[in-house]
């Protein structure tokens, strides 16, 4: 098959017997735009129209077990219209072998103070670091947080010298710890945070009071995703266009909102599903006869619900009232501020973002049919969560966290002024 290709030499993979020689002085490869034929095949070579020049030279260079072929021609240094001339340089500059570099056929004439870049020493980036620590309210002005260009600004003033902002990203980004970021996070603040979330982990990795669990056991993970509204846009939305994205009207108006009850199974990551216009605990007992009258269920040795304190199921009364629909089933809470510990949780995420984004939907059937639709896809092909944080992890994060409150609290007491 053949195919066209531009290039400046031609290759020809048969071995010659010809020796390496250097274009004489005043000479300089044959740089010009060519067309080539390419064959592919072992025995194939680049082949080259030849072009209508004088005084051109064949060359050899030896490159392992092939040899390189080009051609040069006699091309003084000067003004001509040709491509070759423009690549002309003095002949005492030009030497083939491991001088040759850009700076030696480059044609352009650089100025080094174009790209000539201002060099911050350490100092410069310990005080960069250091504005990019410093507390909004001792930067005197009225913001909640320093933005990248803010940090710019007020670099350049400190250090007395020009930064882009490309620079000061990649000094802050290099560091291991960044002290200008942070996150909304919940501690743990149950005193039997470890008593509780334990046997939630060792359920999560197959095992129950020491024991693994059989092939008969089950886990299940239900929560309600409460409050889903129905966001009738007052205007249709507009589909994508060149170079623009899909435009959702803004403003919008109620038709009204529903409950999501879900239970998401542990072990085979298959949901089971329903829309209530309420929760409670007559809404929270249909969805676990619905679970119930379904195989495996049905037929399991041992049901395992992990659940949070909602009003739904809290408590030993909710325990208790399960225990009396079916005695099969062992009622699990998570403890407080720990709805993470909950699998649901993560289903529940993914329906918001693939299912409920962007709120556009006409009536509240819109939304029922969207997560019966979306529910029964995933069971289509059921794939469970790798959860990896286990029983030793969390310990193990309850002691960083009591050792770090810990020397809070004696740095409070030592300084009581660093308190406030």
């Amino acid at each position: 098959m053949m195919s066209r290709l531009q290039g400046t030499a031609w290759y020809d993979p048969l071995p010659r017997k010809d020796t390496a020689t250097s274009p004489g002085r005043g000479r300089v490869p044959w740089l010009a735009p060519n067309r080539f034929f390419v064959q592919h095949s072992p025995t194939s070579s680049w082949r080259r129209r030849e072009p209508k020049c004088a005084a051109r030279r064949h060359l050899t260079v030896p490159c392992s077990d092939h040899n390189w072929h080009c051609w040069s021609m006699n091309t003084p240094t000067g003004i001509r219209s040709d491509l070759a001339a423009t690549w002309g340089s003095p002949a005492d500059r030009f030497i083939v072998g491991g001088n040759v570099g850009p700076w030696e056929i480059s044609p352009w004439r650089m100025a080094w103070v174009a790209v000539v870049r201002p060099i911050f020493p350490p100092r410069d980036h310990a005080l960069l670091k250091a504005l990019a620590c410093e507390r909004v309210a001792e930067t005197g002005e009225p913001i909640s947080r320093q933005s990248l260009s803010d940090l710019t600004l007020r670099a350049q003033k400190v250090l007395g010298k020009p930064i882009s902002r490309s620079t000061v990203w990649r000094t802050l980004d290099r560091d291991a710890i960044k002290p200008w970021q942070y996150e909304y996070w919940i501690f743990p603040r149950d005193p039997q945070f470890m008593e509780k979330a334990g046997p939630i982990l060792d359920l999560y990795a197959g095992i129950w009071g020491g024991k693994p669990l059989e092939n008969r056991d089950f886990i299940v993970s239900a929560d309600e995703k409460t409050s889903i509204q129905a966001r009738i846009r007052i205007h249709p939305s507009l589909g994508p266009g060149p170079g623009r994205a899909a435009r959702i009207e803004f403003e919008y108006e109620r038709g009204g909102a529903l409950q999501y009850l879900a239970a998401w199974d542990v072990r085979r990551g298959y949901v089971i599903g329903r829309c209530e216009p309420t929760t409670g605990i007559e809404p929270f007992g249909r969805l676990v006869a619905q679970v119930l009258a379904q195989e495996p269920y049905r037929s399991a040795k041992r049901l395992f619900w992990i659940v949070d304190n909602g009003s739904s199921h809290r408590g030993e009364a909710a325990c208790n009232r399960l225990r009396k629909v079916d005695p099969r089933i062992v009622l699990v809470h998570t403890p407080v501020h720990a709805s993470w510990l909950n699998q649901v949780e993560i289903y529940f995420s993914i329906i918001q973002r693939k299912v409920l984004t962007p709120n556009d939907f006409p009536n509240l059937d819109a939304v029922r049919a969207r997560l019966t639709l979306y529910e029964t896809l995933s069971n289509q092909h059921p794939k469970p969560f790798a959860w990896k944080f286990s029983r030793d992890q969390l310990a193990a994060l309850l002691v960083r966290i009591a050792a770090r409150e810990k020397l809070i609290g004696d740095l409070h007491s030592t300084h009581p002024s660093s308190a406030a």
